[in-house]
């Protein structure tokens, strides 16, 4: 909903009611007191018919689906300023005889009033519309904020655990690494056990060989 579009509505809305009390007021005068009534009732109509080309301008300016609302609501309007200027041309005319007032009084008015109070309630009815409409863009902009936030938070979820996995994979290497070292000196020491023992078991053989020989010898 266009805040412009809101004030210029409300100062319409203003207007147009104060002249309807302006023409109630003006149909009873006569003379220069009616002139000036008659002439304040077009400043005001003219001042109305100002509003109703910005609210025009505003509305066309917004997107097309606050657009569609608002021109709806702008029609109403328009009625209701064309009531109000054929009402100032009957009271500008001034050939109205005591009768003709008479009946603009009691019908004319009375018609006018009540179709204005239908308008206004149409229009409140469709400002209502309006403004549930507006609630529900927020709420479902409010819910695409949230999502967008939880997506965020998901995402920067998911990068810690790929640094965390990233981690523990270079901590892997390092293991595998220290496995692999430690595996070349096991093999390592276990070959020259494995010499050592050939080394000893030749030493010995040749000692028992040796005496053996010292014992025949000896014997002989």
């Amino acid at each position: 909903m266009s805040e412009v579009f809101e004030g210029y509505e409300r100062q319409y809305c203003e207007i147009s009611a104060n002249l309807l009390k302006k023409c109630t007021a003006a149909a009873a005068l006569y003379g220069e007191q009616k002139k000036q009534k008659v002439s304040e009732i077009k400043s005001g109509v003219d001042e109305a018919e100002s509003l109703i080309r910005k609210m025009d301008l505003e509305a066309r300016s917004l997107p097309p689906n606050v657009k569609a609302v608002l021109l709806a609501k702008l029609r109403e309007y328009k009625s209701d300023l064309n009531n109000l200027k054929t009402e100032h041309k009957r009271l500008a005319s001034g050939n109205l005889n005591a009768a003709a007032r008479d009946e603009l009084l009691e019908s004319g008015m009375a018609d006018t009033m009540t179709a204005s109070a239908d308008q206004r309630s149409r229009l409140m009815s469709a400002t209502g519309r309006l403004y549930q409409s507006s609630d529900r863009v927020q709420e479902s902009r409010k819910t695409m904020l949230e999502t967008e936030e939880l997506g965020v938070s998901i995402l920067h979820d998911l990068s810690s655990q790929r640094q965390a996995l990233l981690h523990a994979n270079n901590t892997l290497h390092g293991v595998d690494d220290n496995v692999g070292k430690s595996k070349k000196v096991l093999t390592a020491m276990t070959r020259r056990m494995n010499k050592n023992k050939w080394i000893i078991g030749i030493i010995v053989a040749v000692l028992a060989i040796a005496i053996i020989l010292i014992l025949y010898f000896k014997l002989k």
